[in-house]
């Protein structure tokens, strides 16, 4: 029967450990035997002079019984090595899942067992309340998911545990000298390799056995599994044939859901192997040395990405190597020496000529037909969005791409020597008014379909989105945990001053006229980037919040995390105008304004409040003034977005804050410096403070409306101004909440200061974006 959540709960592992030392000592007693046997019933027989019945039978029945003993030993050694692997990986898991269980407890939630291998966490409904008021579904599904995780792996752990054993003994009681391994890992690679040589041929049940494996074993820090699978595959051109196969059969039009999904996971879980595989830092193995593909594995991609790749005699499409490998690279954290080259020289390819790639694609077909089984971002005939894709899960490589000086690529892939491409940087090549992005789609009438047509042309602009995203913040566009460790480098700062230039200066780069009805504007071919500039100016929302009023560069009221980005004000009051026209990113933007004004303020008085009198209300007001003018710029361009170009509406901007946790729990885990981080994964509740500011953001957004009169009429936003006066006071109101140690009349003064100063700096702010409109 295979584990559930209560045997690995409950199951003592002492007898396995107790195993595992018999099978050590049981090996130690017969390497001796194989010893003697070996140097001295063999070379006493070797060097015997045997003559008659003796010489063909006797020194024949010495050498097959020494061979034996070497045979036993290793049969031991290789179940001794299996079992130690297993005994150690499963009290490792089971560790984590007793703790991760132990936690849940603590927080009042119920773990069961669902006998399958999956297991629920419930909530204890309080009386009076109906289930449906539980807050806490997503953290109660963080457990869940992890402790199945952990279930599914000691279950893998299992199975290929008892293949190994049954390969070693041979089933054979009179013979040893079967399958021999030194580590259970090698175990799972050769069976992982079995089941690649079938390709096509994989049942579905042998499909989701591979995906296992790969899956949790795969993205081992050691790299040991990643970097033994694919040499197993037999280089980079046999990794591509099988997975271009692969893909192919699992998104033609004929194959089932289960077929399609089983290639989806093979997509994800190779992708994230090939990341490990070609990671040349990995940690030490237990063989005692760094696991990981040679680094020609790079260049012959690259050599290979121009080449048209054949895993089947007389195939009628044939795809370039870039296509096949751009399925893989959309998963995983690729190190830079490895991904940063593929990228410029796909990019380049692409600039020569934006169709090169997609002249052999096999038209007419579903669009789900392709090398990108996700179906995200398209079908991966265009590589130049499948590197994107790749950068963005990739922050390092993603750094280096946009940040250092670009290297001229031959066809081939081999650097030209002397030469240099004719732009300064990929963020100027790809913002130039004449780049070409091409519709990565297989469907042969998408022109017909206008809006498909839109939507396909996106593809590659929100790719790129990620990758600034990953460049500019030092982490994976759609990660959720939350590191206070990584800073902004001035690399990354002088990246996010060059981008809020960019696009401040060239406003019809982003500009979103899809309906048409500002006469005289077109829509920007880069719109679709405003959702992941959004999280940009969230990311740096100290910065834009020292440029509003002006704020010196060692500002210790407002300090920024790592380096700073010294952005203008003119330029930041645009570029947030410009962004702000996306829900999503004035979701992003509104909720890292609120958590990092309460962030400030909370510090001020946290420091000060004590000791504070009513004539120091002033110094609370110019804390909350920044943030109050952001908010500002945030009311009018959402009254553009809603009334000029009616390309949103007040629902859609209302439905993208209430989703804002994960802004509001990052900059409040990040703090000022002078909070500490609580947490480490975004839905989680943290703690008093991003509770208080996440409800703070629904009812300011909820609030932040005006009307389509006063919007053409040119009105002040009483609403937004109220919001944003109320969201200020509530920054001061939670710590006297929890804290307290200020008296009524010096509160009170702290009160009517923040509160006029947060309607000033909003009218600030909404008149600084109407006066600069036209974008």
């Amino acid at each position: 029967m295979p584990i559930t959540y209560n045997d690995l709960m409950q199951v003592s592992l002492g007898q396995l450990d107790t195993a595992v030392s018999d099978w050590k000592k049981a090996v130690d007693n017969l390497k001796q035997l194989e010893t003697d046997a070996r140097d001295g019933l063999k070379k006493k027989s070797d060097r015997a002079r045997w003559k008659g019945v003796n010489a063909g039978v006797t020194r024949e029945f010495v050498d097959r019984t020494a061979a034996e003993f070497a045979d036993l030993h290793g049969e031991a050694n290789g179940v001794y090595q299996v079992l130690d692997d297993a005994h150690r990986e499963l009290e490792s898991l089971q560790k984590r899942v007793r703790t991760l269980t132990t936690e849940a407890k603590d927080k009042g939630y119920t773990v069961r067992d669902n006998g399958d291998g999956t297991v629920s966490v419930d909530a204890h409904v309080m009386p009076g309340t109906s289930p449906k008021d539980d807050k806490n579904k997503e953290e109660r599904q963080y457990y869940a998911d992890a402790i199945t995780g952990k279930i599914a792996h000691a279950r893998d752990i299992d199975a290929s545990t008892k293949l190994a054993l049954a390969r070693t003994h041979g089933n054979d009681p009179y013979n040893a000298g079967h399958a021999t391994y030194d580590s259970l890992n090698d175990a799972q690679v050769e069976r992982a390799l079995e089941l690649a040589e079938k390709r096509e041929d994989m049942t579905g049940r042998e499909l989701a056995e591979l995906n296992r494996l790969l899956r949790h074993n795969g993205r081992e820090k050691d790299g040991e599994f990643a970097t033994e699978f694919f040499q197993g595959l037999g280089g980079p051109r046999q990794t591509l044939e099988f997975y271009g196969a692969m893909s192919i059969d699992g998104t033609s039009g004929d194959a089932s859901k289960t077929r399609l999904a089983g290639v989806q996971d093979l997509q994800k879980y190779m992708g994230h192997a090939l990341a490990n595989a070609t990671d040349p830092y990995t940690p030490q193995s237990l063989k005692g040395d760094r696991q990981h593909l040679p680094s020609w594995w790079g260049s012959e991609f690259r050599k290979l990405g121009t080449q048209e790749i054949e895993w089947d005699r007389g195939m009628m499409n044939k795809p370039y190597g870039y296509q096949v490998l751009g399925g893989l690279l959309r998963y995983g954290n690729y190190d830079p020496a490895f991904l940063t080259p593929i990228a410029e020289h796909v990019t380049q390819l692409h600039q020569d000529d934006p169709y090169r790639f997609m002249s052999n694609k096999p038209a007419g077909s579903d669009d789900g037909y392709g090398f990108n089984p996700s179906g995200k971002l398209g079908t991966g005939n265009a590589p130049l969005n499948s590197v994107l894709e790749a950068l963005g899960h990739s922050p390092e490589a993603a750094e280096q791409f946009f940040t250092q000086t670009p290297t001229a690529y031959n066809d081939d892939g081999t650097i030209k020597s002397g030469e240099k491409p004719d732009f300064k940087s990929y963020l100027d090549l790809f913002t130039t008014k004449d780049f070409e992005w091409v519709i990565d789609t297989n469907s042969h009438n998408v022109l017909a379909d206008e809006e498909a047509a839109k939507k396909a042309l996106n593809f590659g602009p929100n790719a790129l989105g990620h990758a600034l995203e990953a460049a500019a913040t030092g982490r994976p566009y759609d990660s959720d945990t939350i590191d206070p460790s990584v800073k902004h480098s001035d690399a990354q700062a002088k990246l996010v001053h060059d981008i809020v230039e960019k696009f401040a200066q060239n406003p019809d780069l982003l500009t979103h006229n899809m309906n048409g009805d500002l006469k005289g504007e077109e829509t920007g071919p880069l719109y679709a980037l405003r959702d992941s500039l959004g999280n940009i100016s969230a990311d740096y929302i100290a910065d834009f919040q020292r440029s509003m009023y002006g704020e010196s560069a060692d500002s210790k009221a407002f300090p920024v995390n790592g380096e700073p980005a010294n952005l203008g004000s003119g330029d930041a009051q645009k570029f947030l105008g410009l962004v702000g026209q996306d829900p999503d990113a004035y979701s992003a933007i509104t909720s890292a304004q609120q958590a990092y004004t309460a962030n400030v303020v909370q510090d001020f008085l946290r420091t000060e409040g004590k000791d504070l009198t009513p004539e120091d209300g002033a110094r609370v007001g110019h804390l909350v003034a920044p943030g109050a003018a952001i908010a500002g710029v945030m009311s009018n361009s959402r009254a553009d977005a809603i009334y000029d170009y009616h390309t949103a509406t007040n629902a859609e901007y209302n439905e993208a804050v209430a989703d804002n946790a994960k802004w509001v729990n990052r900059i409040v885990g990040l703090g000022t410096g002078a909070i500490p981080a609580p947490f480490s994964i975004v839905g989680e509740p943290v703690n008093w403070l991003a509770e208080d500011v996440s409800e703070s953001v629904v009812k300011s957004a909820e609030k932040d409306t005006t009307d389509e009169a006063e919007s053409s009429a040119g009105e002040e936003y009483s609403e937004g101004r109220d919001a944003v006066a109320e969201a200020s006071a509530a920054a001061v109101s939670s710590y006297i909440t929890h804290h307290g140690g200020i008296d009524t009349e010096t509160r009170d003064a702290i009160y009517r200061a923040v509160r006029t100063q947060a309607g000033v700096s909003h009218s600030d702010g909404a008149q600084w974006n109407s006066s600069g409109d036209g974008s």
